[in-house]
């Protein structure tokens, strides 16, 4: 597809680029729908004029597939023919991106599609410019011998064919785009951007917007910048076989830990595919200056960025896994440390399951007091499209039930928006509720492999713990927090707080009268209302790395760039719109 471009004058090149860039907005599934008519037409017109090719210039080409004539070209080897073998993996160009397709079709389909059609179709139109060269073998102006093999009569059926197939595969390489992200992401190997999910079903149809307008950048600075296809070529057949390279290696992993074969197995797989791609980057390394100069470039600047954030995030989880309290040390408290316990309930954020974060033990530490009911709050993504409300709060202890103390993990799709819902506190109210009464009933099925852990949310025969009643105020300006769950900023006009807003006001009460419902369980109930009657509070823990002023050059330079990306990348996830009147944010200073 890249030579298609070669008569395309830049700006039109320009406009066709950012087109495609700006329609990724709409998901995958919508642009696949659009471009598959596209595809199909394409194949079948190449592959016809791949026929055409054969037939009238030379029936006999399809014996170059014979082994005999790679030998003689190997013998016969120079230094003109050995730097065209990078010219060659542009035939297999695109053909990475079937990896990548795996997020939108099944295996089946694509190994039905590219044995019965793609394959086939290829090779009908290299077999036709290959008979076409060979009877222009010294006509070298004719670049381009895709385009010059065309019929004069469908010449510009071909240009606008041609550059409609070549946005399609632009397509399949930005999509790979965004499934690679995701997956950095998901091993924190990439800082933080917003990812859209496109589809409800597929898990990797994602749209990452960020990433989405730096790749048509990128591209504009490409298409620009060196304004030669040559150029373009040659960092696009050295991106190729690199990628050939680190799945050659990854596969030989796979062989040896996954597959549990051999070591032989393994290393013959390596040397004998790794000889293979050896021999083509160093054809590709001979145009080097040429273009394949960028693919450099790019990668170390990516590179650089996945390690700096992978190792600050790293270094951080350490010090926060190294620097944690255990419970009993919050709840081991007496009158004679100077400890008090506050009206009100206290929502903190921790990305831990176990233990006490170590910026709400530094809070206690230098202000000794915390709240009457306690909730420590952690957010589990979980790799379906969304997660039963029935399935989706584990609640459990900490400590006795004298301390009420609680924790939740809030498990959540990928296209669940659980942290955006002004319902939020709401919800995990109830679902401390629901376990207070749970626990009581010694319901052994709803225990989760968590151990002290409950998953709630099925209703309590016919009942709830708590009943929420739902009221709608007009209220002014009001710092309130104790039942509104949303609250305007506060850096809002003066003019504008005069207005009166209607906000919703969420209290709740016990239920009347219920004889299966112990003494104690009404007591534990009715003090988390009084807690949340008297206020919520929302504790963040906000970091502050530096490295040690004895450190290598290395670890200082990842670390500066570390906080850099932190400082420019999106703001971590909060559970909802929290009121600025409400929020704690507790920061640290990690020595790293």
């Amino acid at each position: 597809m890249i030579w298609v471009f070669s008569d395309v004058p830049v700006p039109s090149a320009c406009v066709i680029t950012i087109g495609l860039f700006v329609l990724q907005y709409y998901g995958t599934h919508k642009i696949g729908f659009m471009f598959a008519p596209i595809v199909t037409i394409w194949l079948l017109f190449i592959s016809g004029l791949g026929i055409y090719n054969v037939f009238h210039w030379d029936p006999k080409i399809f014996s170059a597939v014979s082994p005999a004539y790679m030998y003689r070209f190997v013998r016969k080897i120079n230094k003109a023919s050995w730097k065209s073998l990078n010219s060659i993996l542009l035939c297999i160009a695109g053909s990475e991106t079937m990896f990548t397709d795996l997020g939108h079709f099944s295996k089946r389909s694509i190994k039905i599609t590219f044995a019965c059609l793609i394959y086939p179709v290829l090779v009908l139109c290299y077999a036709g410019q290959a008979a076409f060269i060979s009877k222009h073998w010294n006509d070298t102006e004719n670049f381009n011998h895709l385009s010059e093999s065309v019929p004069k009569h469908l010449r510009h059926v071909f240009i606008l064919l041609s550059l409609l197939a070549s946005a399609v595969g632009s397509q399949a390489t930005i999509t790979a785009s965004f499934s690679i992200i995701n997956q950095c992401l998901a091993l924190r190997c990439f800082p933080r951007v917003k990812v859209i999910h496109t589809s409800d079903k597929r898990l990797g149809q994602v749209y990452i917007p960020d990433v989405n307008w730096l790749l048509m950048a990128l591209s504009l600075s490409v298409t620009i910048g060196f304004h030669d296809i040559t150029r373009i070529a040659n960092a696009a057949g050295m991106a190729i076989v690199f990628g050939m390279i680190v799945t050659t290696c990854m596969m030989s992993l796979v062989i040896a830990l996954y597959w549990e074969k051999s070591l032989l197995v393994s290393g013959c797989f390596l040397m004998f595919f790794g000889f293979v791609e050896a021999v083509y980057v160093s054809a590709c390394m001979l145009s080097f200056h040429k273009g394949a100069w960028y693919l450099f470039v790019i990668s170390a600047v990516s590179f650089t960025i996945m390690l700096a954030w992978h190792y600050g995030t790293m270094k951080k989880y350490e010090f926060d896994f190294q620097n944690k309290v255990s419970t009993e040390w919050l709840t081991d408290y007496s009158p004679g440390l100077g400890v008090s316990r506050v009206p009100g309930i206290g929502l903190i954020y921790t990305d831990m399951v176990t233990g006490i974060p170590a910026f709400f033990s530094h809070f206690i530490t230098n202000l000794p007091a915390f709240h009457q009911v306690l909730i420590f709050v952690s957010f589990k993504p979980q790799p379906v499209p969304c997660v039963p409300p029935r399935e989706r709060y584990l609640v459990g202890r900490v400590g006795t039930k004298d301390y009420r103390i609680y924790r939740c993990i809030v498990r959540y799709g990928y296209c669940d928006q659980i942290r955006d819902t002004d319902d939020f506190e709401e919800q995990i109210i109830s679902s401390i509720g629901e376990f207070i009464s749970l626990e009581e009933s010694d319901c052994e099925s709803l225990t989760s492999p968590e151990g002290r852990m409950m998953i709630v949310g099925k209703p309590l025969l016919d009942r709830n713990a708590l009943i929420p009643i739902h009221d709608t105020t007009s209220v002014a300006g009001s710092t309130s927090i104790a039942n509104n769950e949303t609250l305007g900023s506060p850096l809002e006009d003066s003019t504008e707080r005069k207005t009166p807003v209607r906000r919703k006001k969420v209290r709740f009460l016990m239920p009347e009268g219920s004889p299966r419902m112990r003494e104690s369980v009404r007591e534990e109930l009715q003090e988390l209302i009084n807690a949340r009657e008297s206020g919520t509070a929302y504790f963040l823990g906000q970091s502050h790395l530096t490295v040690r002023d004895d450190s290598n050059f290395m670890k200082k330079f990842l670390i500066k760039a570390y906080v850099f990306l932190d400082k420019n990348c999106l703001e971590p996830p909060v559970a909802l719109n929290i009121p600025h009147a409400a929020l704690v944010e507790v920061g640290m200073v990690y020595i790293i």
